[in-house]
């Protein structure tokens, strides 16, 4: 017995010492070691395919596209790129300098001036736009979604994208290995045969095989002929249309582009297709000359295992101390780490307006207990958190005074700011600010506040199935 506990005691300090030297981020960490300690075949076990292996991301960095640089030094002379308040084309930027040269310089792409935008806020509306997008399409359709499923919608999706490449439209399909788990093989069939080119993104089989399960494609992406873009939270399927069993219909946003920012979703679509297919497109009538004459201000934020600064987290926790009137929050997922935790806090000490909407009833019971374990904490510091009763709210909403919204993409959680591949678009403008205001006040309508006293109240089992899916939250 003391030979097996040297032995133990040996694994466990090697193990502690990966960790350790892997994770920048110290839950993350715990998290592991908790898991190692208490069942350690199944902790190493989960930690092969679902830890974050930092040599795994230099191979993806190897493969990594260059991002087309000589073309996108072009496309960048060609966009009004905002770089002061003036251009921003919001006031409030006059006493947030900080901010707006943060949002300028993160990397892959500028805040550009002359785009416009408009929210589509149910699955009908956003479909219908999106299907009318590609009925138009002449030169090329680039699809990108993290959940495409092979339902009703999915197959009216199909049966357009065939169509489209019989005309002889490019159309491009890329979709997550995991999330389009799914996808029946009969419905990629049809659409290679139909002539549509579609990859998945690290295939499950693949992953599997070569410890790739942890990240995740979560990206969100339609581009038509290099005009028009859509991104935001909506993946295909008909969760959207129907009642899902026993959460109701989803609700969520999505945004529908024009203007210089679609050239940079299509910089995120190409790079993708590349790690995807190894097929290298760089034609610039992938980029024509828009003829968009909007005056809105939009930034395309993407983060990643693949980039060196995890833009998604950076701009949401400058964004939260940025703030000094309200911080209004929408997320299906609520598991931050300690700095968002932080900035919360601080936002309520200096006065700041804080509500946080989460859904009413979960998809995914253990996320939602996690999610649930972070409210007392906050709730003390003074946040509100509302339950949102008109079905499953899956929308990603970051609103900052009124500064700047935040659409996406990527849920408030560890794995969406650190793991995933994440898409979102940051909306400068007044007028965008005011229509997603009043759609989240038209939400707040269909919500109930979490009573603070009431939710002390909950038993002591309850309590600790929720500490205990927050302690193993970072893995999630």
């Amino acid at each position: 017995m003391k030979i097996v506990a040297i032995i133990f005691c040996l694994f466990y300090i090697q193990m502690a010492v990966i960790l350790l030297l892997e994770f920048r981020h110290p839950q993350r960490t715990v998290a592991w070691l908790f898991i190692l300690l208490c069942c350690p075949p199944l902790g190493l076990l989960f930690y092969y395919y679902l830890g974050r292996d930092y040599r795994q991301i230099q191979q993806i960095n190897k493969r990594k596209v260059p991002l087309l640089r000589e073309l996108r030094e072009h496309v960048k002379n060609r966009c009004l790129v905002v770089e002061n308040p003036e251009d921003s084309g919001n006031p409030a930027f006059n006493n947030q300098m900080d901010l707006l040269q943060l949002l300028s310089h993160l990397p892959k792409g500028p805040i550009t001036g002359k785009n416009q935008s408009r929210f589509l806020f149910e699955g009908h509306e956003a479909f219908d736009a999106m299907l009318e997008a590609m009925e138009s399409a002449q030169e090329h359709i680039h699809l990108e979604f993290y959940t495409f499923n092979s339902d009703i919608i999915g197959e009216r999706f199909q049966e357009l994208l065939i169509r489209k490449a019989r005309q002889g439209v490019k159309v491009r399909l890329l979709c997550d290995g995991t999330g389009s788990l799914k996808l029946s093989r009969k419905f990629i069939k049809q659409l290679k045969s139909g002539g549509v080119e579609f990859h998945f993104f690290l295939p499950p089989l693949l992953s599997f095989m070569e410890r790739r399960l942890n990240y995740r494609n979560h990206r969100k992406i339609l581009i038509v002929d290099g005009l028009i873009g859509f991104t935001g939270g909506m993946n295909v399927g008909d969760d959207y249309l129907l009642k899902a069993t026993g959460i109701g219909s989803w609700r969520d946003t999505h945004l529908q582009l024009e203007g210089d920012c679609v050239y940079y979703l299509q910089f995120v679509f190409l790079k993708d297709w590349r790690l995807a297919s190894g097929e290298r497109l760089s034609h610039p009538r992938l980029f024509p000359v828009h003829p968009c004459q909007g005056t809105e201000a939009v930034k395309i934020v993407i983060s990643g295992p693949d980039e060196d600064v995890d833009a998604s987290e950076e701009i949401c926790f400058a964004s939260l101390c940025a703030a000094k009137r309200r911080i209004w929050i929408t997320t299906p997922y609520f598991i931050p780490d300690s700095p968002i935790i932080r900035a919360l806090k601080t936002a309520r000490l200096r006065g700041v307006e804080v509500m946080i909407m989460i859904p009413g009833k979960p998809d995914v019971e253990f996320v939602y207990q996690a999610t649930l374990s972070y409210v007392e904490d906050l709730q003390d510091a003074g946040v509100k958190f509302y339950k949102y009763r008109g079905g499953f709210i899956h929308a990603k909403i970051i609103i900052v005074d009124d500064l700047l919204v935040s659409v996406g993409g990527p849920n408030l959680d560890m794995r969406s700011l650190y793991t995933n591949f994440e898409c979102s678009a940051v909306l400068l403008s007044p007028d965008s600010i005011a229509k997603i205001t009043a759609k989240y006040q038209e939400d707040l309508e269909h919500s109930d506040l979490i009573d603070p006293e009431l939710f002390k109240k909950r038993g002591r089992l309850v309590k600790l199935r929720e500490n205990l899916s927050r302690l193993l939250s970072p893995m999630l």
